[in-house]
């Protein structure tokens, strides 16, 4: 399973890609704007093109996503275009699209995602399709041919426990087998947690041989990882705070202790 940095921070990219785990960025406006808000206290002159020309830099090679923020068919369509053409250059630009850009749901624009992306794969422009929260939708976004889809496994777990009345920790896990109430499995619409939304993802995905990538998104801890990969999850993409969770564990503390007392000074001399 790939792994993508979910972060706009240029220091963090940079600590992911030179650690040798870093698979491509995924990044949203919001991130941007608080990276570049925090860089430009020391750099009075940076301005957003260059900050985000860093990041395609340092990623050379790997896929980052970069987020429209129109709404419209029309505004999506050239807002993407723009984006594209902007960075070019770099050839590793995936532009993210909301699967579904209505409001409410007497919003007459639910396909308009999805027409974006289609048109956006007729151009050759890769795409990263976002908010996905069932199955069918990233089956609609493979068939219009998004590069990668985002279950987003994280909010389908907060919004099975506020549903329901539950208290929410954003951190705490969720179990892939889902929770209970009264004796009742609780679900949204089949999906019993995020993860299970990622694995059907994969499962519909890969049973049509599509070539768009499930990319699981909104994880919250290394549980979480470890169970996107379990399931199949071509990528999952990871804020920077669970990166470093992920080589932790008491055991091997103590073993590198044990270790380093039965060392012998003979060998460190051979093979020094």
């Amino acid at each position: 399973m790939k792994i993508f940095i979910d972060s706009a921070d240029i220091d963090e990219i940079k600590q992911a890609y030179e650690w040798g785990i870093a698979d491509g960025v995924t990044t949203n406006p919001s991130l941007l704007k608080k990276a570049v808000t925090k860089h430009k206290k020391k750099n009075k002159n940076l301005n957003l093109k260059n900050y985000i020309n860093q990041i395609l830099k340092i990623a050379k090679g790997s896929p980052v996503s970069l987020e429209v923020t129109e709404t419209s068919k029309t505004g999506m369509l050239k807002q993407a275009k723009n984006i594209h053409k902007l960075f070019k250059s770099h050839k590793n630009v995936y532009i993210k699209i909301p699967i579904n850009p209505a409001f409410k749901e007497s919003d007459t624009t639910h396909f308009d995602g999805i027409t974006v992306i289609k048109q956006l794969t007729k151009l050759k422009i890769k795409t990263n399709c976002t908010l996905i929260f069932t199955p069918e939708q990233a089956l609609l976004a493979a068939k219009a041919g998004a590069s990668f889809v985002s279950p987003f496994a994280g909010r389908i777990d907060d919004f099975i426990r506020v549903s329901n009345k539950l208290k929410v920790d954003k951190t705490a896990h969720y179990p892939v087998w889902g929770m209970q109430k009264k004796d009742k499995t609780l679900h949204d619409n089949g999906i019993v947690s995020g993860i299970d939304l990622v694995e059907q993802c994969v499962t519909i995905l890969k049973h049509y041989n599509f070539k768009t990538q499930v990319l699981a998104a909104s994880l919250r801890n290394t549980r979480q990882v470890r169970e996107s990969a379990m399931v199949g999850s071509d990528i999952a993409t990871l804020p920077f705070t669970v990166i470093k969770e992920m080589l932790k564990h008491q055991k091997t503390y103590e073993g590198m202790k044990n270790f380093t007392k039965d060392i012998v000074p003979e060998y460190v001399k051979l093979t020094k």
